[in-house]
């Protein structure tokens, strides 16, 4: 965490607010306090604000906003946010089928970390990650707090397509992918769980802030699921 904020000009229509240089939970607490303020405040000018692990961009629009009187507001918005509760977390449960044909390289991270297929699933499954933020394609959640013990690295080649719901690991992150898509993760498990609906409002089931619990299902519970008509949703 800096001692003191930095605002640094991008182009002529944004800044960056930077809150610290690495990532944590608490530098990562005041990139989210500050959309929220941000949000609540409904500054005319402001067109966009995209959040970081460690920073937020704000994109406004010159014509109409300063860029000395963004700074300002922000300034101002930075002694709030230190006020803010976190009453609203969100612990969003991911239903997972680990191993098999549903994680091919499961196997491979217990060998690479001397540990059972059955550790790998416990160590992974206990743990709540906080999703830092969204990026790589829609719905897309970074987390963190991913345990030291279940590190692996990426494949040396990536697969050129990865199935909507794998869940993946990739050093000291893990994920799951929302849409089908290229990637280099080492895949342990599947989720039914949609996190990417483009139809629906919002169209992405994961925010900045929630919590992401992996839980294990096995694949009879699964099967019986879609049999009974049940369905992994957002409700």
């Amino acid at each position: 965490m800096y001692e003191s904020t930095k605002y640094i000009p991008a182009g002529d229509r944004a800044v960056i607010v930077e809150f610290g240089n690495g990532i944590s939970p608490e530098i990562n607490t005041k990139v989210r306090n500050m959309v929220k303020s941000i949000d609540n405040i409904g500054m005319e000018g402001i067109i966009g604000i995209l959040p970081t692990y460690r920073s937020v961009q704000i994109i406004y629009d010159p014509m109409v906003l300063k860029y000395s009187e963004l700074i300002n507001a922000i300034k101002e918005m930075e002694e709030d946010i230190a006020n803010y509760s976190s009453t609203d977390i969100r612990i969003i449960e991911i239903p997972t089928i680990y191993g098999g044909k549903y994680g091919p390289d499961i196997e491979f991270v217990a060998k690479y970390n001397n540990l059972s297929v059955e550790d790998v699933i416990k160590i992974h499954s206990s743990t709540d990650y906080l999703v830092y933020m969204l990026g790589f394609t829609p719905g897309f959640g970074y987390l963190g707090g991913m345990s030291e013990r279940i590190e692996t690295p990426r494949l040396e080649v990536p697969r050129v397509n990865i199935a909507a719901g794998s869940v993946g690991i990739a050093g000291k992150q893990t994920g799951i992918y929302p849409i089908d898509s290229p990637g280099g993760w080492q895949l342990i498990g599947w989720s039914p769980l949609s996190l990417y609906n483009p139809t629906e409002n919002p169209p992405v089931l994961l925010k900045a802030g929630d919590y992401v619990r992996f839980v294990p299902i096995g694949e009879v519970e699964y099967l019986r699921s879609i049999k009974d008509g049940e369905v992994y949703d957002k409700d």
